[in-house]
């Protein structure tokens, strides 16, 4: 196909959104859902917990966040103009809990961006002390805001060359490790060796409870991975890109969260890895690069900065889905419910961009900003409850008369979908577990109890 027939492909809008993201975009989109900071800066914490049986940590959730993606990628399959996996709670679900999921992911979403830009101003700050946070994370803010207010093909473009980057840097530091153990490499504390993690192997060498305790630090790390699925109504040749995208997440698990921990720990003995100091840094700058620290705070903005313009996007999408499903005059008054001449949803993203940029000034302010870090870890519990809710509307699709037999089928559904939803309520209960999650644990029951009862006594009436 020329590239001018792919550009008036690309025009074609289907339920109001343009297909302008290819599969290049998608499978980078995908990829990058499933890498964030915490990989490379809290890497040697998630070490620290449980030594190397942390590999069967990250394995475990990772099948499970997968299972997840297949019942989403399946729905989607067969309704790929929907703009939000969270349609499905509200079409299978019900109304009341769609509005629930609608808003709190919405509020979710804008919360983890405001952690994102919190942490892109720590970031610049590296190379730059002086200059003050919030005028960084407003200017970041813009910069990322046009990126999505132009067209869906330039958010596609940035976040293929951002993913890229944390792929080039796994990808070294995996080969590194490799260089290192082939070559008995001498390091400060020992040799570069495989026997480093298996030399007095334990399950359990810090006790069962750190294990347990691993598994919710580990969930957050693929938190978002279900981003791709919220391209789906702006890929072109959604269904046959789509389940590529999905198919091949448990292959980057491997490669990029096994294969990065197995080369940190071939390279120092667990027990020698410095808790608050990133692998990443410690490994490059053994291989002779004296730059590597601010190599990866470069990894680390890019990672940051890739997640805010995903959460941009994400934002604007769903207030826009919130604003066509709700007749709410103010929603109508703000044009939450158009799109630009491109198909995009700017005002959505606009009004998005705005309640994100209250972050700047949160720090600032005496006594807020402790107030702040308690909705922000409350905000993480709500999202595990959307992923259960996602999971029961993948339940009640496949006794629908909508199923889709020769679609992209979740296999084993009737076994699989169950365990996803046990092990979405013992990440939960995890959170009870540590003294850093336990406030936010209560808030977030208490949000989900509260909220939940509200959304649905509001659409029974």
């Amino acid at each position: 196909m020329t590239d001018n027939k792919q550009d008036e492909k690309n025009k074609e809008l289907e339920n109001g959104m343009v297909r302008g993201l290819q599969n290049r975009h998608v499978q980078l989109i995908a990829i990058a859902g499933t890498i964030g900071t915490g990989l490379f800066l809290g890497a040697g914490r998630s070490i620290s917990l449980t030594g190397p049986s942390i590999i069967l940590v990250y394995l475990l959730t990772g099948i499970f966040m997968f299972f997840m993606m297949r019942a989403i990628g399946e729905m989607l399959y067969m309704d790929p103009n929907q703009h939000t996996f969270i349609n499905f709670i509200t079409k299978y679900v019900g109304k009341g809990w769609g509005f629930f999921s609608g808003w709190s992911y919405w509020v979710s979403l804008i919360f983890l961006g405001m952690a994102e830009i919190t942490a892109v101003a720590t970031y610049v700050q590296y190379w730059f002390p002086a200059w003050p946070a919030w005028q960084i994370q407003i200017v970041f803010l813009l910069i990322l805001s046009l990126v999505n207010l132009i067209a869906v093909r330039i958010f596609g473009e940035v976040e293929f060359w951002f993913g890229m980057l944390k792929i080039i840097t796994i990808l070294a530091l995996i080969a590194t490790g490799v260089f290192m153990v082939l070559t008995d490499f001498k390091t400060p504390v020992g040799h570069a060796s495989l026997t480093n993690i298996t030399d007095g192997f334990q399950m359990f060498p810090n006790g069962v409870k750190n294990f347990i305790v691993a598994f919710q630090m580990v969930f957050f790390a693929y938190q978002a991975i279900e981003f791709v699925g919220i391209t789906t109504s702006e890929t072109a040749n959604p269904r046959k890109v789509l389940p590529k995208a999905i198919q091949e997440i448990p292959v980057r698990i491997v490669i990029f969260y096994v294969g990065a921990l197995v080369a940190i720990m071939s390279i120092f003995p667990w027990k020698e890895l410095p808790v608050n100091e990133s692998p990443f840094v410690m490994v490059f700058q053994l291989a002779g690069i004296k730059w590597a620290a601010a190599f990866i705070n470069f990894v680390v903005l890019t990672a940051a900065a890739s997640s805010l313009n995903s959460t941009l996007y994400s934002t604007g999408r769903h207030l826009y889905q919130l604003a066509n499903e709700m007749d709410n005059p103010l929603m109508s008054k703000l044009e939450l419910d158009t799109l630009s001449r491109t198909g995009v949803p700017s005002k959505a993203i606009i009004l998005s961009a705005v309640v994100i940029a209250i972050s700047a000034f949160i720090n600032v302010l005496p006594g807020v900003s402790d107030a702040f870090a308690l909705i922000t870890a409350s905000s993480s519990g709500v999202y595990i409850a959307i992923y259960f809710l996602t999971m029961v509307a993948h339940l009640r699709y496949r006794k629908s008369k909508e199923f889709m037999a020769d679609g992209y089928t979740m296999p084993a559904y009737k076994v699989l979908n169950p365990l996803t939803i046990i092990f979405f309520i013992f990440v939960f209960a995890c959170l009870f577990l540590q003294d850093s999650t336990f406030f936010g644990a209560i808030g977030a029951a208490v949000w989900i109890i509260v909220f939940g009862i509200y959304s649905n006594l509001r659409h029974n009436k």
